[in-house]
C-alpha cells in the first residue's frame, strides 16, 4: 500500500520518536498530575489553555495551544528559578517523562513504585540508543534531532526534517534545571520502542523516514503499544484528557 492509499485516521507504530509528531496522549502529561497528585488545574474551553499549579505553589505547568509563537508547553519552577518550554510538535510522551516527575523532585513519593526513574545520564542514554557524541550535543543516527548542552550552558533540543512544515520543534531550558529533568526527557524520546500515532498526527515529510507499523485495532488513544510508566493508568483517564 503506497502512502497515498493510507487512511489518515488509520493507527500506527512509529520510530524512531522524534519523527512521530506531538501525538494525542495529552492525558499521560496532565492527569497523573491533576488526578493522582491532587495538583489544581485552571482550564479554559475556549482557547484550550490549562495551567497547573503544585499544591506547594512551587511548579507550575502551563499548556497554550493558541500562543502565537508556537511555545505550546512551560514549565516553570520559582524558588529557585528555573524553566522549561517545548513548541507544540514535542513528543507528548517525553514531556510526560518530565511531568510525571515532578511530584517526586518535590518530595512526593506516592505512587513511585508504579513511576520509575531514569536511572542513567543523558550521556550514557545516548550511548546505549547510538546517538553521535560530540562536545557539547548529541545527534540521532538520522541525524534529524540534536539535544544540545555544554558545562553551564541550558539544555536546548532542535529537530526538523530539512526544515520541513511541521516537522519543526523545539524544547529549551533556562536556570539550573534539575539533571533529572533531562533524563526524563531523553529516556522517553530516544527509546527505540514505538509510539502510537494516528497517521494524520505523523508529518508527511517525516513518514518516508519513520518506521510505520499498522494496527489492526482503530481505538484511539488506548495507547497500547506505548512504552511509558503511566499505561495502564492512562489509558483508563483517557476520556478525561480535553
Amino acid at each position: 500500500m503506497t502512502a497515498t492509499e493510507l487512511d489518515e485516521r488509520d493507527r500506527f507504530l512509529a520510530s524512531p520518536r522524534h519523527l512521530a509528531g506531538a501525538g494525542d496522549r495529552l492525558a499521560d502529561v496532565l492527569s497523573p498530575l491533576i488526578h493522582l497528585f491532587g495538583w489544581a488545574r485552571v482550564h479554559d474551553p475556549a482557547s484550550g489553555h490549562i495551567a497547573v499549579d503544585s499544591p506547594c505553589g512551587t511548579i507550575l505547568l502551563d499548556c497554550s495551544p493558541s500562543s502565537p509563537d508556537g511555545t505550546w508547553w512551560t514549565i516553570a519552577h520559582h524558588d529557585p528559578y528555573w524553566k522549561i518550554t517545548a513548541t507544540r510538535q514535542t513528543p507528548l510522551e517525553a514531556l510526560a517523562g518530565i511531568t510525571q516527575a515532578l511530584p517526586q523532585l518535590l518530595g512526593d513519593t506516592r505512587h513511585a513504585d508504579r513511576i520509575p526513574l531514569a536511572t542513567r545520564s543523558v550521556a550514557d542514554l545516548a550511548d546505549l540508543y547510538g546517538w553521535t557524541a560530540e562536545p557539547g550535543s548529541y545527534t540521532s543516527p538520522d541525524g534529524h534531532c540534536t539535544v544540545h548542552h555544554a558545562a553551564d550552558q541550558p539544555w536546548r533540543v532542535e529537530h526538523s526534517v530539512y526544515d520541513g512544515f511541521d516537522t519543526l520543534w523545539s524544547v529549551r531550558t533556562e536556570g539550573e534545571v534539575p539533571d533529572q529533568l533531562p533524563a526524563q526527557f531523553f529516556s522517553y524520546l530516544a527509546s527505540p520502542d514505538p509510539v502510537e500515532r494516528v497517521l494524520a498526527d505523523i508529518p508527511h515529510l517525516a513518514r518516508s523516514r519513520a518506521q510505520l507499523t499498522s494496527l489492526v485495532s482503530h481505538r484511539p488513544g488506548l495507547g497500547a503499544h506505548v512504552v511509558h510508566a503511566l499505561g495502564v493508568l492512562a489509558a483508563g483517564l483517557d476520556g478525561r484528557r480535553r
